[in-house]
């Protein structure tokens, strides 16, 4: 069963904490038509849908979906073949860092990829996507976002997130990066999401978590923190398509009654903001 979540790109998480109604070993109900979401959910302005999926949305990247190499324009933004294929580009590292040589990018005999190889001791270097993590911190009916004082999307609203830390675990990390953008200690629930986004080699679970104590402030990475109502929260300027699908489905779920596990994709336009709405097709959305 472990190896059959695996194949579907879940994280299952040994659980420390009450996970109220997450149950394991979870049932996975793929969503094939967009048009069973609930009308602020599939507007086709934000969720253009393709042959077999729903579509669209994105987070961001001094700490998160923003990765700058990612945004090179290309010809086809309706496709989603296209998407994916931009996904292999030639990585950018021009001396070994083991030796010093110069590196040439060349397909190692055995694989099918194009890899960075050095010239003179023949290292291949790996690129591998980057995990982050992050909390949707629920409190008295509302959830805590922070409004961005860093690039990328300055002045954007956001879920307090960021790039997981070698030696800590995803939840450590995702309570340490609410301690940091808000000030404030968060007790996890439940894992609530992971969100691929292969354009940009991320890679996000976000947590259900609720306050320790009623205190929250502006970290040095934002500007202010503030509850949102669930019908306050300003979805037209949040800074990134993964805060949005996130939230999304949070709605969706605290409609229905009842919280799952979810799991997407989110394919990237070419060219596309970190910040874009429209930005994205969003593919393959499973949930418990």
């Amino acid at each position: 069963m472990l190896r059959a979540f695996q194949s579907f790109g879940f994280v299952v998480f040994p659980c420390k904490w009450k996970t109220r109604s997450m149950h394991f070993c979870p049932q996975l109900i793929p969503i094939s038509n967009p048009l069973n979401y609930p009308a602020e959910f599939s507007s086709p302005a934000v969720f253009p849908r393709s042959n077999n999926c729903c579509s669209g949305l994105k987070m961001s990247a001094s700490r998160s979906e923003s990765n700058p190499d990612a945004d090179v324009a290309s010809s086809s933004s309706n496709s989603s073949s296209a998407m994916l294929a931009s996904t292999a580009h030639k990585p950018k590292l021009s001396f070994c860092q083991s030796c010093g040589g110069p590196t040439t990018h060349v397909i190692p005999k055995g694989e099918e990829k194009m890899r960075v190889v050095c010239s003179l001791c023949g290292k291949i270097y790996y690129e591998n996507p980057k995990m982050v993590v992050g909390c949707l911190v629920e409190h008295n009916n509302k959830v805590l976002l922070c409004k961005r004082k860093i690039q990328p999307s300055y002045g954007l609203w956001t879920l307090p997130a960021g790039y997981l830390e070698i030696g800590e675990s995803a939840a450590e990390g995702a309570t340490r990066e609410t301690l940091e953008e808000a000030c404030a200690e968060a007790e996890v629930l439940s894992p609530f999401a992971q969100l691929d986004i292969p354009r940009i080699g991320q890679s996000y679970i976000i947590f259900r978590a609720k306050l320790k104590e009623p205190q929250f402030s502006p970290g040095p990475e934002s500007l202010e923190c503030a509850l949102y109502s669930l019908d306050e929260i300003p979805f037209d300027s949040l800074a990134f398509s993964s805060i949005y699908v996130t939230l999304k489905m949070y709605i969706e779920d605290v409609k229905a009654g009842a919280f799952k596990f979810h799991y997407c994709t989110i394919n990237k336009r070419p060219g596309s903001s970190p910040s874009d709405p429209g930005g994205f097709v969003l593919d393959h959305h499973l949930h418990s």
